[in-house]
């Protein structure tokens, strides 16, 4: 199979498309053939700093249609069924790949009508805002604020808060005020220092949960309400005044969590959740994706595009 991968950290210039092996197909596992996946902060984290003697192949989404599954595989999944996947970085192959080899808990079948490019952003941001949200554990009409509203994440937070019967103040830059408001927040604010007196100016108690999905740990801790727990996704921890919590998360804890992935996407088809591609590229611009997305400012997934199956919506 060929694969996008890089033999050294470094820039996105180590990023090359090479023939692989084909994975093999493990105990209760699924063989994908993968059409699409999507670029994520975390692959340019892995690029930047992974040592390893093989090649290493990024990518926590894939797109694609089931070739084979383990006999002994206890789903309802087929082959030929098109399915998006989640896949942890540790594995033996990213989503930089013609093929992957997962576990059938970590599939799912596509939105009904999404494209395979569509379907490869929901696995691994929708998982995460929707940890988020578990771990917050807020009753329906409490309030919550969102930082990184515009972007993939923070918008699919926005989005499941709402589906969850929330009241959600986000943050937008004024470019992003129409994309933030299209994705139901209930409250718009101009992001930066101001975030947290704005939401004050609501909400004179604070907030009753926030998601800092922007990493703005200093700015918003303010906004929340007393003992109030903040959700931040790059490792920052620890009690802050008033009691308020800061409270990492992993995606990895939603690993192998299938009905997860199933409510995101009757959510998508239900036309609660929104899935946005900024871009499509092939292979041979693999490079060229990792440098927009360092650049910032990308809307939505850029989506690298590894088949050759037509992609008719269905």
């Amino acid at each position: 199979m060929k694969a996008i991968a890089f033999s050294a950290p470094g820039g996105p210039e180590v990023l090359e498309v090479m023939d692989l092996p084909d994975p093999e197909l493990g105990e209760g596992q699924v063989l994908i053939r993968v059409q699409a996946t999507a670029v994520s902060p975390v692959d340019l984290g892995i690029r930047a700093r992974k040592r390893s003697e093989h090649p290493t192949v990024v990518g926590m989404d894939a797109a694609g249609v089931i070739e084979a599954i383990d006999e002994n595989a206890d789903t309802d999944l087929k082959v030929g069924d098109r399915v998006m996947a989640f896949i942890l970085p540790c594995r033996a192959h990213g989503g930089y790949a013609q093929r992957v080899a997962v576990s059938v808990n970590s599939v799912a079948r596509m939105p009904e009508g999404a494209t395979f490019a569509e379907a490869a952003t929901l696995p691994m941001n929708g998982l995460t805002a929707r940890l988020a949200l578990d771990t917050l554990n807020l009753p329906k009409g409490s309030t919550l604020a969102v930082t990184g509203a515009a972007g993939v994440m923070g918008g699919y937070a926005v989005q499941l808060a709402k589906a969850d019967g929330l009241t959600v103040i986000a943050d937008a830059s004024e470019e992003d005020d129409d994309l933030v408001e299209s994705l139901g927040a209930d409250i718009v604010k101009l992001r930066g220092e101001g975030f947290a007196d704005a939401v004050r100016e609501k909400f004179p108690n604070g907030v009753d949960g926030i998601i800092d999905a922007a990493a703005q740990t200093d700015e918003v801790v303010p906004a929340a309400k007393d003992g109030a727990k903040i959700i931040t996704i790059r490792g920052a921890e620890g009690e802050r005044d008033r009691g308020v919590t800061l409270y990492p998360i992993s995606v990895a804890d939603y690993d192998q969590q299938r009905p997860k992935m199933e409510q995101l996407r009757q959510l998508v088809e239900d036309g609660d959740l929104t899935l946005r591609v900024a871009d499509v590229l092939p292979m041979d611009q693999a490079p060229e994706a990792h440098r927009r997305m360092e650049a910032g400012g990308v809307r939505g997934r850029i989506v690298i595009e590894l088949g050759d199956l037509v992609d008719a919506r269905s």
